[in-house]
């Protein structure tokens, strides 16, 4: 069964389909208080909300017959909401933290009142280790004093280097070592993934010097931030959850880690009835700096080599994942639009004299951009059936010395000239710009795949 080809209106140029069919700034990307179950274990700080992703369930009219894929899964927000739903998903994740995430949060078999007596264990014993080096973990006393001087654990050097400096300081960051050790331990494969979600959560959220705006920061170093009753916290929330899921619909759910771009080498032909997804915005953004410590904690990425693997696996979104064997920018070379684009870019860098090497990347990290989203598309072609629906959240983006870069428009463009028919790009909501305090359209790119 295959979405309702009526569901709407098909207009053949984006320039004239752009429809305000939502508006708000930060309001509209808001969790909504009945959302804050399952999403909350662990959130991309740039995620968008479930209540967008269900009100495209509801137009492209799909249910438990459909299979609904997110080829930028992220932290699972249209998977979760599939799954409320008891529709099948697909996630395919690039970033292995996030791939990771995705997976627990699609994964409600664990039984919770186990997961509450195992966490419990785990946690007395990692307090009893934390005591004979004289810390305490209450969060009322966090004042850094060390009973017995013992020596604190750390990270190797490889992986340290890998931090934000002073991301997490060195107290928190020995108790957190401690308690993954006692995961390790006491490794129960029954719910073993679902604690270290809610370390992954609790350590960004309570223990580290980490704060989110527009950019990942660092705030004055704590001496001491409490762990293993943070974590325990979490684990509630999620125990609570898992009690509340079973008495809801539970689509079937798989998440990939692999990259959008090789789509069908994860993905049957023909087997996909709609997408609802979010990709990379072309801007300075480094994603992978935003989910950093705990990608390091837990031992996702490790060195430097790791950490440029998963770059290399990611559409080339900022000038800090560009190579010099990319070539994905191949795929719009004779995109007029785009190409004009980047040399504005470019002969405003020579006008403003600028000259670092990131300023010299902003220009081809423009037509990387496009052209990855456009070897995206193609590939997914092979996936799609006939008639299948698709939804891109995208935002229009001035962060290249703030030449204008219309992203839905020129990704219904391209879509177009792929084969696609383009619907609509509906305003989700406006934002402000960091550098030029102006506002910004985000929007939804409505596409449809005539098969």
């Amino acid at each position: 069964m295959r979405p309702r080809q009526t569901a709407m209106q098909m207009s053949p140029n984006p320039n004239t389909a752009r429809t305000p069919r939502r508006s708000g700034g930060g309001e509209a990307n808001r969790l909504l208080p009945e959302d804050h179950g399952v999403h909350q274990w662990y959130r991309f700080v740039l995620s968008y909300p479930p209540h967008l992703v269900r009100k495209y369930l509801e137009r492209f009219e799909l249910g438990p017959d459909h299979c609904v894929l997110d080829p930028f899964c992220g932290t699972g927000t249209t998977l979760v909401e599939c799954k409320r739903r008891g529709i099948q998903s697909i996630g395919v994740e690039a970033h292995p933290m996030a791939h990771f995430a995705s997976q627990v949060k699609v994964d409600w078999s664990p039984d919770p009142d186990e997961l509450v007596a195992h966490a419990g264990h785990v946690a007395h014993v990692a307090k009893a280790v934390l005591d004979q080096d004289g810390i305490e973990d209450a969060p009322e006393r966090a004042s850094g004093s060390i009973g017995r001087h013992r020596r604190l654990r750390t990270l190797p050097a490889d992986a340290m280097s890998l931090l934000l400096k002073n991301s997490i300081s060195p107290l928190p960051l020995h108790k957190t070592l401690v308690l993954l050790d006692c995961l390790s331990r006491l490794h129960d494969g029954r719910c073993h993934r679902h604690e270290t979600l809610a370390l992954a959560k609790a350590v960004v959220c309570h223990s580290s010097n980490l704060h989110f705006g527009p950019e990942v920061g660092v705030t004055p170093p704590k001496l001491d931030a409490p762990v293993i009753s943070a974590w325990l916290t979490e684990i509630g929330h999620i125990a609570n959850d898992l009690r509340r899921a079973r008495t809801q619909p539970a689509g079937p759910a798989v998440v990939h880690r692999a990259d959008a771009r090789q789509i069908a080498q994860v993905i049957a032909p023909r087997s996909v009835d709609a997408v609802i997804t979010s990709p990379p915005y072309p801007n300075e953004k480094d994603y992978t700096r935003t989910t950093r410590l705990e990608s390091v904690l837990l031992g996702f990425i490790r060195n430097r080599v790791d950490l440029r693997t998963v770059k290399a696996g990611l559409v080339r979104s900022n000038t800090r994942n560009v190579y010099a064997n990319d070539t994905d920018d191949r795929w719009i070379a004779e995109h007029s639009r785009i190409q004009r684009v980047a040399r504005t870019i470019e002969h405003r860098r020579i006008a403003l004299q600028k000259t670092s090497g990131f300023e010299r990347l902003y220009h081809r990290v423009t037509t990387l951009y496009f052209g990855g989203m456009a070897r995206h598309l193609m590939e997914l072609q092979r996936v799609l059936r006939p008639g299948a629906w698709l939804a891109y959240v995208v935002g229009d983006q001035a962060s290249y010395l703030r030449v204008m870069i219309r992203t839905g428009e020129l990704l219904a463009e391209i879509a177009e000239g792929l084969g696609y028919e383009v619907g609509h790009i509906d305003l989700f909501r406006t934002r402000l710009a960091t550098a030029t305090r102006a506002q910004l359209r985000e929007e939804v790119v409505v596409l449809r795949w005539p098969g």
